[in-house]
């Protein structure tokens, strides 16, 4: 690996976010810190915080990167335009596929903290966001007599039913609920969920 004469900016914040993503899906986010990017990468910790504030900075960055591939596979699954019900499956299965390939990536979005009194930049909160959009766009065609708040409410309240899933799962509590598998959690979660949400009396897979 070339030292810092080699390379610009952006390539070194580049270099670095590659070594940082490795580290984390070796060993989690817990095995990553700045000694150790600037090890594999070949530069010293000085080097490193001329592109990046701190590690924690490195890390939001790093979990952007990670939003934006999440989000590119919840696009591609909707590409098709198929009907609101299938689109939602869809965009679930998408997700916990990611989640199950990329696994310590994605937990990784969820454990980092931020120190106390500091927020994520408004680019991490709009990538958010519009994962929440698909789900968003998908639930207001499913039920269009729909408030746009109360869209807003169902798409984050699914979703968090469908994350509280890929946990359960990975942690194999599911076992002792039943040993039910992910897949048929999520079919039951989402079939009962979007029902309620239509004003249904019965599950949605049970539609004549």
């Amino acid at each position: 690996m070339g030292r810092r004469n080699d390379h610009t900016r952006e390539e070194l914040r580049e270099i670095a976010l590659q070594a940082a993503e490795e580290l984390v899906a070796a060993d989690g986010l817990d095995g990553l810190s700045t000694r150790k990017v600037v090890t594999r990468i070949g530069y010293t910790v000085g080097s490193l915080y001329m592109v990046f504030r701190n590690l924690d900075d490195l890390i939001v960055q790093m979990n952007e990167r990670t939003l934006d591939d999440l989000g590119k596979q919840l696009t591609v699954a909707v590409a098709d335009q198929p009907p609101p019900a299938q689109a939602i499956r869809a965009l679930a299965q998408a997700y916990i596929g990611f989640a199950l390939t990329e696994t310590p990536r994605w937990l990784a979005i969820y454990q980092h903290r931020l120190p106390e009194g500091q927020t994520v930049p408004d680019s991490f909160s709009e990538k958010v966001a519009g994962m929440f959009a698909l789900v968003q766009q998908q639930l207001a065609l499913l039920c269009p007599c729909r408030s746009p708040d109360d869209i807003t409410l169902a798409a984050r309240a699914l979703w968090s039913g469908i994350h509280g899933v890929c946990i359960l799962g990975f942690d194999q509590k599911l076992e002792f609920v039943g040993g039910r598998s992910i897949a048929e959690v999520t079919d039951s979660l989402l079939d009962h969920y979007l029902a309620g949400l239509m004003g249904l009396g019965y599950p949605l897979s049970q539609q004549a």
